[in-house]
């Protein structure tokens, strides 16, 4: 698998224990990612699509039956009625005994699925109608798509992963974009998607899905378990969802402010808005749980893309706390919290104070996390200081997209 060019950075650090540069020296002025987004303005209810499941019973874990479930609950703490959901799960009604699970004395059971509105078998055909059905609305709304499965890692283009639907079949990066594509220019798509491999689908932004092509004119955003290189954490055949330590759940409780057990968690409203975006709640999840995923935004994956090895190397150098003052609440949170974990000096730089740490582990996790947050501030504020109106417009418009929220006016 190939090596991100931040961990390439981040290993230099730890082995070197340099500081290159003297820092970027950026304003202190507001960051786009202050500001409310467009789309929390609207009046037009919202669409959502469920996909889940494994593509065959020995790996279509009941972990992943009980993340639809707690997504279920998480609509109803918004007041969303699940008649606008239309929810795909592995084989769907035909009654077959398909989902995997541990039962009390540790044996491997199967049961049939048990969701509540299931509409029908994860296959590619109902994934593709219900885009088809989209396209042909009279007036464009929000949609959001939820995936919670296991993913397909593409060895000869990784920018073009896969996620595997039930009796196994595919569906690239590059095939859900060339759906998005047939949607109208101002049609607002968001996606969350926890499988392993799942930071490859952060090119759903690009047309046709290809990073090699201009961004798309719709507002599309992803919200992602881990990088495109690594898989992910969290299917599991085990019952007990209390135990249950994935992005998904991590995901959901930030947004909802209530956990898969029911429990009030604390508030992701990091800019005290009164509402938490999508990517307030992505901030949670990178702090909430000790996985050794690296969730990943669409933003973050283009972000980390503008950035050159020598800019990486001068963000490292730098003081944290002058890299925070640049940086909106949300991620302000993820940096000081992450820092916390690991036990860092705030006025001191990244790449001074990290010491060889196997990025395998929970701690290896932070550490990654940690400095692609670092990049991401950073970018953020070397793009608003340029003067590439195509990266600014890009920016903006991703930006708006993941500050947008489930918490709409609903009709």
């Amino acid at each position: 698998m190939r090596t991100p060019s931040f961990l390439t950075q981040l290993c230099t650090a730890s082995l070197m224990g340099v500081a290159i540069g003297l820092g970027l020296g950026w304003s202190r002025q507001a960051s786009t990612e202050n500001q409310p987004a467009a789309l929390q303005t609207t009046t037009v209810p919202m669409k959502f699509l469920v996909l889940a499941g494994g593509g065959a019973p020995h790996y279509n874990e009941i972990a992943l039956e009980k993340n639809v479930r707690y997504f279920q609950r998480t609509l109803n703490s918004f007041g969303i009625n699940l008649a606008s959901t239309r929810q795909y799960f592995a084989n769907g009604n035909d009654g077959q005994p398909t989902v995997r699970y541990i039962n009390l004395v540790g044996q491997e059971q199967f049961k049939s699925p048990e969701i509540d509105n299931l509409d029908g078998a994860a296959t590619v055909d109902n994934a593709q109608m219900w885009f088809e059905d989209l396209a042909k609305k009279s007036s464009p709304c929000p949609a959001f798509f939820y995936f919670t499965g296991h993913g397909f890692y593409n060895n000869e283009n990784p920018d073009n992963n896969a996620m595997i639907l039930w009796e196994e079949k595919l569906v690239s990066v590059q095939q859900l974009s060339g759906w998005l594509d047939q949607l109208p220019p101002e049609q607002p798509f968001v996606a969350m998607m926890a499988q392993c491999f799942s930071g490859s689908f952060a090119n759903l932004i690009y047309e046709q899905g290809n990073p090699d092509n201009p961004v798309a004119l719709q507002s599309r955003c992803g919200f992602f378990a881990t990088v495109a290189e690594r898989p992910s954490v969290g299917c599991t055949p085990a019952v007990n969802e209390a135990d249950y330590r994935d992005y998904s759940s991590s995901f959901f409780a930030g947004l909802s402010g209530i956990d898969r057990v029911g429990q009030p968690v604390m508030s992701a409203d990091y800019n005290t808005d009164g509402t938490v975006s999508y990517a307030e709640a992505h901030a949670f999840a990178k702090v909430d749980k000790e996985t050794t995923d690296w969730p990943v935004s669409t933003l973050e994956v283009w972000l980390q893309k503008q950035a050159s090895e020598d800019q990486i190397s001068e963000i490292f150098a730098q003081p944290m706390d002058d890299i925070l003052s640049q940086a909106a609440p949300h991620r302000q949170y993820v940096v000081r919290a992450l820092s916390e974990k690991l036990s860092l000096d705030l006025n001191q730089p990244y790449s001074s104070q990290m010491s060889p740490v196997d990025f395998e582990s929970v701690t290896g996790a932070y550490w990654v996390r940690l400095g692609m947050e670092l990049i991401n501030i950073s970018m953020t504020q070397q793009i608003q200081q340029s003067d590439q109106a195509d990266l600014k417009r890009v920016l903006e418009q991703i930006t708006n997209c993941e500050n947008s929220s489930l918490a709409m006016p609903q009709s």
